[in-house]
């Protein structure tokens, strides 16, 4: 008799993850069918790029800063070893373009926003404001999720080029002033070392993607939450746990296949 309860539990547990990614596939499905309709109502998304980029700008700004300052000094004190710490400044720059600006803004924007958005979605439906929308005949992804998809899709990339701006300043600032490296070193290094496309490019492309991920975690959890304050505070810790393993698994297999000779 217990094995056959373990046996019902397993496909019960296979059934209900296969449910899950179903109705996820679908969900994602829709909010590219309405990529059109929402962008040509552009107000919509750009209140949205307003409340999440604007305000998680003071993070991602310090954030950089501080991973700029302590790039710099890590930086150093290995590439002085080895007589090369005037390539301070590509070191930098290629350790926040590759990696750290997409990866670390991404769940910069998970721990911020994306649990705004599920709080936000969740909240919405154990207050009965979809259901209300859904009988006076307004689909409510169409009307609430679909803007904040994409402009979430919009912002993460924004933002991670801010977070790097902000990084290589941040390790100009200890590398010249403070250490005392060449600024002419500092920035002809960095120039002839970054190359646009396998470089700058694939960080951009990291960072759609990462955009992409979270955005669409956070409101996939709140629109499945369940309509109690202990289902929307789950559902948020569900957005960064999921959003988070996700942006990392994800950054290795696009590691992979774009820097991989």
């Amino acid at each position: 008799m217990n094995g056959w309860r373990r046996l019902a539990g397993i496909g019960y547990a296979v059934r209900s993850g296969l449910a899950g990614i179903g109705h996820g596939a679908r969900f994602f499905w829709r909010l590219v069918k309405l990529a059109g309709p929402t962008l040509r109502r552009f107000g919509l998304v750009r209140e949205q790029i307003h409340f999440l980029g604007n305000y998680s700008l003071a993070i991602i700004g310090v954030s950089g800063l501080f991973v700029g300052f302590v790039l710099a000094l890590q930086g150093y004190n290995i590439l002085q070893r080895y007589g090369s710490a005037e390539a301070v400044g590509m070191m930098v720059a290629l350790s926040l373009l590759r990696e750290l600006g997409p990866v670390v803004t991404a769940l910069l924007f998970a721990g911020r926003a994306g649990t705004s958005l599920t709080a936000e979605i969740g909240l919405m439906k154990a207050g009965e404001q979809l259901s209300a929308m859904e009988m006076m005949a307004v689909d409510p992804i169409r009307r609430i999720v679909a803007p904040r998809f994409w402009a979430g899709v919009i912002v993460v990339p924004l933002l991670t080029a801010v977070f790097n701006a902000v990084g290589v300043m941040g390790g100009w600032i200890v590398s010249v002033p403070m250490i005392g490296v060449d600024p002419g070193a500092f920035w002809s290094q960095m120039q002839g070392g970054v190359d646009w496309w396998s470089d700058l490019g694939n960080g951009v492309l990291k960072s759609v993607v990462f955009g992409v991920t979270v955005t669409f975690v956070a409101l996939l959890q709140g629109f499945a939450a369940k309509p109690t304050a202990d289902g929307v505070a789950r559902a948020t810790t569900r957005t960064v746990v999921m959003a988070s393993l996700a942006v990392l698994g994800l950054d290795f297999m696009l590691t992979a296949m774009m820097f991989t000779r």
